[in-house]
């Protein structure tokens, strides 16, 4: 994930304490049900397509441009599927952060994905019940939230 200039620049302040911080992420499927996955080229994971919000910047429109950066496609955000907590991630140059997430389950519009921004090394569609072994922890999570049914499943518990 690219870093966003006000974190690099927040970071000149608070060096590799804590940050708190919003991210958005999407579980976008085509006209097959098929879920969009990106390979990142930081882990070489398989993840729903993520990003984090600009300073002021509303979660829907971020989210449809982060997959626009990152996909190069154009999606209908249809609702908010979770809103979760990270555990505190370490990143390996020390810096550390914990994000809120929150996720989006979106119909693709139009393009044809393809990895549009150096975060990605690939992208493709994946039915749900044959999802990569190497899919992220958290996209696991992310999609199984998505696919559930009513308001129940929205929030996770306090660990």
């Amino acid at each position: 994930m690219a870093i966003p200039e006000f974190i690099l620049q927040l970071r000149q302040h608070v060096g590799t304490s804590l940050l708190w911080l919003t991210g958005v992420s999407a579980v976008v499927r085509n006209e097959h049900g098929e879920i969009l996955l990106a390979r990142r080229a930081d882990s070489g994971e398989w993840a729903v397509i993520s990003g984090i919000l600009e300073p002021g910047e509303e979660a829907g429109p971020a989210m449809a441009r982060e997959v626009a950066e990152e996909a190069g496609i154009e999606v209908v955000l249809e609702r908010i599927t979770s809103v979760t907590t990270s555990p505190v991630i370490t990143y390996p140059n020390g810096d550390q952060a914990q994000y809120v997430d929150i996720c989006f389950i979106a119909r693709h519009a139009a393009g044809t994905p393809r990895p549009a921004d150096g975060e990605n090394t690939d992208i493709g569609w994946f039915p749900p019940d044959r999802l990569p072994p190497d899919l992220a922890a958290t996209s696991r999570e992310r999609i199984r939230l998505a696919l559930s049914t009513g308001p129940e499943t929205w929030f996770q518990e306090p660990r």
